[in-house]
């Protein structure tokens, strides 16, 4: 089912993983964050426009110090984890009809602390890593495309 135009955008920015941060764009203002797990996504979801999301099935291998064994396999099942998910952000939007693209870990830029985030967004509530990467990985597409 296809979003009905509206003049008001909403655009979702999502850092998926166990605590997936969520972003909230409403014609491009930063109106809300959240972190929530991963089964409340389509609820996350559903109002959105657009969603644009940190798509770890982009890059082909993980940058990592690990020296020992189990520590790598334990990285590689996380990252899995968190490549379902980024699969399940995918279903989700083509069923609900809201165009969703993913954006790289490369690509997505530095992690903000929360001032250096207030001050490229200016949000000045709570925040944590989660939600602002969220907010971050969506904020050159905050601006549905109409």
């Amino acid at each position: 089912m296809a979003k009905s135009s509206s003049t008001s955008q909403i655009v979702i920015g999502i850092d998926p993983g166990r605590h997936t941060g969520i972003a909230t764009y409403q014609d491009g203002k930063l109106i809300a964050l959240d972190t929530i797990s991963p089964l409340g996504l389509e609820r996350a979801i559903e109002p959105a426009d657009r969603v644009v999301f940190e798509d770890s099935r982009l890059i082909s291998f993980m940058f990592t110090t690990v020296k020992s064994r189990p520590a790598a396999l334990k990285m590689a099942r996380d990252v899995g984890q968190i490549d379902a998910w980024c699969s399940l952000i995918v279903s989700i939007c083509e069923r609900l009809g809201i165009p969703a693209h993913g954006v790289s870990p490369k690509n997505k830029g530095a992690k903000l602390n929360a001032e250096q985030f207030a001050k490229a967004t200016g949000w000045d509530g709570k925040s944590n890593e989660h939600a602002r990467d969220a907010a971050m990985v969506a904020f050159p597409y905050r601006r549905a495309a109409k």
